[in-house]
């Protein structure tokens, strides 16, 4: 009886040993298949997804740029591009000198005023050698020569405001130069690739549209690249001209307020 129930059991264990190894090997066949699967979805995804982005590279900006100046002609369109950097790069440095000269008129000439009041001349002086700006170096030729009168302290001022704003204004006569550069040589560029456009016609002896309108197109690229640089060059300059005008007006509210500071400090002496 004891070996009937030990074979019993041998057989019994054999079984549950075989059915337990299939359905492991059940569910590792549909655990790899599952990953076979998710792997392909996954491939498949980054696959899409890199198509994707070679569709977007493809249709970039910076991609219908380099295509547009490509087309265009590298010569006449490299001149365009010439004028852009050096048009930004003065309208850069003007615009960082602008910010740079503005002043706090308010501030400024109540320092100046305490100064004149408890140090005289001397200490207005130093406070303007101390400030940054056109104001204060005109203030300071006034005040340089506060003892020669007060007729002589305008005529400096004025002089003196004459010359700065001249170093206001310095180099805008080049920014607005590549304002008007720029379209003149997309202009050329047009009337350049038209004659080539008409060459190709004569040498064909026929008239194909496709060549006329594809001669046309590439020809009237460099005129739009001319006129986009001209408007953003023009947004600098009037910008720059505004400021100009700003520091100006307050250059000569200062001034007035000056020479009414330096008559009550005469007066008071």
């Amino acid at each position: 009886m004891k070996k009937l129930f030990a074979f019993i059991a041998v057989i019994g264990m054999l079984n549950f040993g075989a059915s337990f190894n299939a359905v492991a090997q059940d569910e590792t066949t549909e655990t790899t298949e599952a990953t076979v699967d998710t792997q392909d979805e996954a491939t498949q995804d980054v696959a899409e997804e890199v198509a994707e982005e070679e569709v977007i590279e493809s249709t970039s900006f910076h991609a219908v740029v380099k295509k547009q100046f490509i087309q265009g002609g590298a010569m006449f369109m490299s001149f365009v591009l010439l004028t852009l950097i050096l048009g930004l790069a003065l309208s850069i440095e003007r615009i960082i000198y602008l910010n740079m000269s503005t002043t706090n008129t308010k501030k400024l000439l109540a320092n100046l005023e305490e100064a004149l009041n408890n140090g005289g001349a001397d200490a207005a002086k130093e406070v303007c050698r101390n400030t940054r700006g056109p104001i204060a170096s005109i203030f300071y030729q006034g005040l340089d020569r506060v003892d020669e009168g007060v007729d002589v302290v305008e005529k400096s001022v004025i002089s003196y405001g004459s010359v700065q704003m001249g170093l206001l204004e310095k180099g805008l006569s080049w920014i607005s130069l590549m304002i008007g550069l720029a379209p003149m040589l997309g202009f050329m560029g047009t009337v350049i690739g038209m004659i080539g456009a008409f060459d190709s016609i004569q040498s064909m002896g026929t008239i194909s549209p496709a060549a006329v309108a594809g001669g046309i197109k590439v020809a009237l690229i460099t005129t739009v690249s001319g006129l986009i640089v001209a408007m953003i060059l023009q947004v600098f300059y009037n910008y720059c001209t505004a400021k100009i005008d700003s520091i100006v007006n307050n250059m000569e509210d200062a001034s007035i307020s000056l020479l009414d500071i330096l008559v009550k400090y005469k007066l008071k002496k």
